[in-house]
């Protein structure tokens, strides 16, 4: 609410874990919201839907709407205090070791020693040599000093009370999910409210994932889907190995050999972990969580005090890179790349539906599966990937003069996707806080495409045309697979939102500028040279 303030693997030495404070998160998507101020309709719809939070507790309107005031201008100012998510892709700048003795000289309108003792120290007992990784200094010096001044207390804790509320919304009655759902309307265009089984299977998922996905391997999971998956990220990999070594020509033989080192010591997590079909180890992990069934709202802050007490209390404890409870989410459609462990991970849900299927041709899975596979393992080696090492600690590994060439080849990205309008909302991207994702969907593609053409290869045996779809060649139909899994509809004010907030593309360009990029696409689909879809001047990093 004020500071943001977890236990975190330590990014220079991941074997231990450190006490890290950040920037505050904010009640609205992201800052680029707030800082508009309150002329801005959207923030005022967040403005009116605390005003509303406060009448439903029983406040009068008019001092609500006076007092709230100056708690969301408060919030703004955080706002503009904080880091702009662009600016927060340089790991080494984001961390700043800091005693909580130097803590307090650098804000010492606070009592530190009593603020993380009070949050992480129960079994602790934090001391002034304490180490604390501090993301951004200048965020706390400067929030300091806002909480020094006895005008804003009250204000102050106004805020913190509505931040609680806003968490809060959709765990109350009709009348504050009601108002919540006229701010969604605003913020993301929604319009209907989401039915209350889908509210409660979200929840469900959210708190119980290890126990759900738990039941989904057990019950609705084909284990072969597992064994070939393995297949298809071997494949994958052994195709960015193919292109480190004979198609990135830009690298010096030391950064190179660094990388192929990195690609080499990936750790793969496929499907879902054997200890996830243990029942006496899933029940152990939940034994501390209290849930009546008869309270609901209590549920809420028992469970959220749950999931923070299990990640405080790891303080002291030794980082397990292979612990299983970290890879046990797996009735998630999803995939993660863990640059603090150099891992990439496929949890089981992900291995079906338009993204996978066995039954099918595999021009159809390696478009789909198969670039997001080639999507993660780039992750490793995009903008903030490149700043972790083989074993998953920040470290420039990199020659000066390669990097200076890599960052050359990514503001190519950069520039590209800034100049993308999206036509419904008439926004332009943010090319730069997107440059992770977007370098990691066309590498993606690059991958899937030659790993394809090298599994046709070891079979020797070209795969038949789907039936009815004959007039379009197998090349073809892997790139109308890879659009098809991010095909979407979407309304104006959730663009708007992604456009905001998100850090990947909006879905129209997460294809177009991808296949914009792609020598292969062009031949598939013979387009002419410098059409729309085959500009003379493509982007490629990897």
């Amino acid at each position: 609410m004020i500071y943001d303030l977890s236990v975190s693997q330590d990014y220079k030495n991941n074997t231990i874990r450190k006490i890290e404070l950040d920037q505050s998160d904010l009640g609205m998507p992201d800052r680029s919201y707030m800082i508009k101020g309150l002329n801005d309709p959207t923030v005022r719809s967040y403005y009116q839907l605390a005003i509303d939070a406060a009448v439903l507790l029983g406040a009068d309107p008019k001092r609500a709407e006076n007092e709230l005031k100056d708690a969301i201008e408060f919030e703004i100012k955080l706002a503009n205090l904080s880091l702009a998510r662009e600016e927060r892709r340089n790991f080494t700048k984001l961390y700043n070791l800091y005693t909580i003795e130097e803590l307090k000289s650098l804000a010492p309108n606070t009592d530190w020693l009593k603020y993380f003792n009070g949050l992480v120290g129960e079994h602790f007992n934090l001391t002034l040599n304490e180490q604390i990784v501090v993301s951004v200094p200048k965020f706390v010096k400067e929030v300091d000093g806002l909480l020094a001044k006895p005008e804003n207390k009250r204000t102050v804790a106004n805020y913190m009370i509505w931040r609680i509320i806003l968490q809060s919304y959709s765990s109350l009655n009709k009348q504050f999910r009601d108002a919540y759902f006229n701010y969604q309307r605003v913020v993301n265009g929604n319009s209907q409210e989401p039915a209350r089984w889908d509210t409660c299977i979200g929840r469900v998922t959210d708190w119980m994932g290890m126990a759900l996905s738990s039941l989904y391997v057990k019950h609705h999971f084909d284990p072969d889907s597992k064994k070939q998956a393995v297949t298809l990220v071997q494949y994958l990999q052994k195709e960015f190995r193919r292109i480190l070594q004979n198609e990135i020509d830009w690298m010096d033989s030391k950064t190179r050999a660094s990388a192929i080192k990195k690609l080499d010591n990936f750790k793969t997590y496929i499907g879902y972990p054997d200890q996830l079909l243990n029942d006496t180890l899933v029940d152990e992990y939940y034994e501390l969580l209290t849930i009546n069934p008869d309270e609901y709202y209590k549920n809420v802050f028992s469970y959220n005090k749950f999931v923070t007490d299990k990640s405080y209390n790891k303080l002291r404890e030794l980082n397990d890179k292979e612990d299983w409870k970290k890879h046990s989410i797996a009735a998630t459609v999803n995939a993660f790349n863990y640059l603090d462990d150099n891992s990439i991970e496929f949890p089981a849900a992900i291995l079906q539906g338009n993204f996978y299927n066995s039954k099918r041709p595999n021009y159809l899975n390696f478009g789909s599966i198969g670039m997001v596979i080639g999507h993660e393992v780039t992750h490793g080696f995009d903008d903030t990937g490149m700043q972790f090492n083989e074993i998953g600690n920040s470290e420039n590994w990199w020659a000066p003069s390669t990097e200076h060439k890599f960052r050359e080849k990514a503001q190519c990205i950069i520039d590209q996707y800034g100049n993308f309008t999206h036509p419904q909302v008439n926004m332009s991207l943010n090319g730069y806080a997107t440059q992770g994702e977007n370098i990691a969907d066309n590498g993606g593609i690059t991958q899937a495409f030659g790993a394809y053409q090298q599994w046709v290869k070891d079979r020797g045996v070209k795969e038949p045309s789907l039936p009815g779809l004959g007039n379009f060649t197998n090349e073809q139909l892997f790139f109308v697979s890879f659009g098809n899994i991010w095909c979407s509809l979407e309304r104006q004010q959730y663009i708007k939102k992604l456009i905001l907030s998100d850090e990947h593309s909006p879905s129209r360009f997460r294809i177009n500028g991808v296949v914009q990029n792609s020598k292969q696409f062009a031949t598939a689909f013979n387009c002419k040279e410098n059409s729309k879809m085959n500009p003379k001047n493509k982007c490629r990093v990897w």
